[in-house]
């Protein structure tokens, strides 16, 4: 599956399926028409559980939204079919340990401080905004390219030219069957606030080139810089700061692990207490 994967253009779960079923004709297995015993296509569930493997062994990205991404890990990885089948009978045994962990006892965590889950809220949006401040430039656009290839664009590539006016990669972005449109994205890793001149000087290289542009930043924007983005007679320009950008993050599921917690509900008990 990584060797398929390596060499689709696109990181669509469809197209790496088929690249893989083209592969699986040369060998011995299942007929990629063969169905299980509920019905589903057999060589399309083992391709979901080979992903599911991959990606709990570390060498696929583990996105919710059919975004395929090898981590650096998986790109410096070949497997044979023995490797394979290592992973995925040790992967069954763990799942088979924690059933049985799980079945003799079980913990329930309860967070009853309020002040507690405001701070933890606001330490982690504090510690993501700094990583993403210290990632290097070409780290940041391509995190910016994941973070629009999972919000639902297409065909989304990094160009990374310099001399390019300050665009840093483009999109498709797909309305309905009939309508879509190409859009340019800049990438600004910023501590401050982006002014106007960069929200101009970004819709002067778009013009001719797309309809619409997206500004990414770590930073802020100023009152300026946000009234030029959406002046009356130019093309729109989106603006996503650094709140904007952590909501998409949580919202997507993107370097953040979400974690239920609990708060007492002191009404609740209210009625048990009357003697």
């Amino acid at each position: 599956m990584l060797l398929s994967f390596n060499s689709c253009s696109s990181s669509s779960s469809s197209v790496v399926t088929s690249a893989s079923a083209t592969r699986s004709q040369r060998v011995s297995g299942p007929h990629p028409k063969s169905l299980t015993s509920s019905g589903q296509p057999r060589f399309k569930n083992q391709v979901a559980w080979a992903r599911f493997y991959l990606t709990k062994e570390g060498l696929l990205g583990a996105s919710k939204r059919g975004v395929w991404s090898l981590t650096e890990r998986g790109r410096a990885t070949t497997l044979t079919y023995e490797q394979a089948h290592d992973i995925f009978r040790r992967w069954v045994a763990i799942f088979q340990a924690q059933r049985r962990a799980n079945a003799s006892s079980a913990t329930t965590m309860v967070e009853s401080s309020f002040e507690e889950t405001e701070a933890t809220i606001t330490d982690y949006r504090t510690a993501i905004l700094e990583i993403m401040r210290n990632l290097p430039p070409a780290g940041f656009e391509r995190l910016s390219q994941r973070l629009l290839r999972e919000a639902g664009f297409t065909h989304v590539e990094v160009t990374g030219q310099s001399n390019d006016g300050g665009i840093d990669g483009h999109g498709i972005l797909q309305i309905n069957p009939l309508v879509s449109f190409k859009v340019l994205f800049q990438c600004k890793r910023y501590a401050n606030s982006v002014t106007p001149s960069i929200v101009r000087d970004f819709r002067g290289a778009m013009s001719g080139r797309a309809d619409k542009g997206i500004i990414i930043t770590t930073g802020t924007f100023t009152a300026e810089a946000r009234r030029e983005a959406n002046r009356d007679g130019a093309p729109p320009i989106e603006l996503v700061d650094s709140e904007k950008l952590i909501d998409m993050l949580e919202h997507l599921e993107l370097g953040l692990k979400p974690a239920t917690t609990y708060e007492v509900d002191e009404d609740f008990f209210a009625e048990f207490t009357a003697r």
